[in-house]
């Protein structure tokens, strides 16, 4: 029986939607029963919630208090949780001042580095560094203004600036000529020295960062302790903002 009746749906007539007319095609698709029926029911439910919450308002006593009032805050029309204090004023200030003084700590070893690093490679500025002197003496003026240091060196040059292992000429013209001792010591000096200065160059940036940081530091703390205060300047990277207190009369 099953086979008949699927045989007989075979030769039935095709079910067919109705269309948008030509006319209203460039409405879209003609609306379905079903789909008026989920259109109305979405519009009733919304119907009955604003219904709901009209008469909510209608109800609500402006004097009501709830507990819960005391940790909530209305924010554009939004409810939201009132963050705890985790820690008292004191604490955080406290806090803060301990901050400040590991920093302080460790400014001052770098500090203490630097000026060893300092000793160790003789640092000194460009302008005070000493010049290497080498003096002739002359009988005369005339001869002073026409001695050449090189022809009375008896060297080369380029040679002359040499703080150390001044050559002769004599000595370069020699193939067989080495300083073993400068050729061995040298590169591993130049190694050292090089080595030292990069460090130094590091530890004074890090010096000047815990300089910046400590100075922040210090600021945030005085505004904990005295907020009446008015931004000077807004801080930066490489500088702490500038605060100016009212004057305060100390009897």
């Amino acid at each position: 029986m099953a086979s008949l009746s699927n045989a007989n749906k075979s030769f039935q007539r095709l079910h067919r939607e109705r269309q948008q007319p030509q006319s209203r095609k460039h409405l879209g698709f003609l609306e379905k029963k079903k789909d008026y029926k989920l259109r109305a029911n979405d519009y009733n439910e919304k119907q009955k919630t604003l219904k709901k919450l009209r008469k909510k308002a209608l109800d609500k006593n402006p004097n009501e208090f709830f507990f819960h009032m005391v940790n909530s805050q209305l924010k554009n029309g939004q409810h939201f949780e009132k963050n705890k204090d985790e820690y008292t004023a004191d604490q955080l200030k406290l806090m803060q001042t301990q901050d400040l003084k590991y920093i302080a700590l460790k400014r001052n070893i770098e500090l203490k580095k630097i000026q060893k690093l300092k000793a160790t490679l003789h640092l000194i500025d460009v302008q005070s560094k000493p010049l290497n002197k080498h003096t002739f003496f002359t009988d005369t003026k005339k001869e002073a203004k026409k001695a050449n240091p090189v022809k009375k060196l008896n060297t080369h040059p380029e040679l002359i600036d040499s703080v150390y292992n001044l050559p002769k000429l004599d000595d370069l013209k020699n193939e067989d000529y080495v300083d073993e001792k400068v050729l061995r010591l040298l590169p591993t000096v130049e190694r050292e020295r090089d080595k030292a200065y990069s460090e130094l160059v590091k530890r004074i940036e890090r010096e000047k960062q815990l300089k910046i940081l400590m100075d922040k530091m210090l600021v945030k703390s005085q505004l904990m302790s005295n907020s009446k205060a008015t931004k000077e300047k807004e801080g930066t990277v490489s500088a702490a903002p500038v605060y100016k207190w009212p004057k305060e009369r100390k009897k």
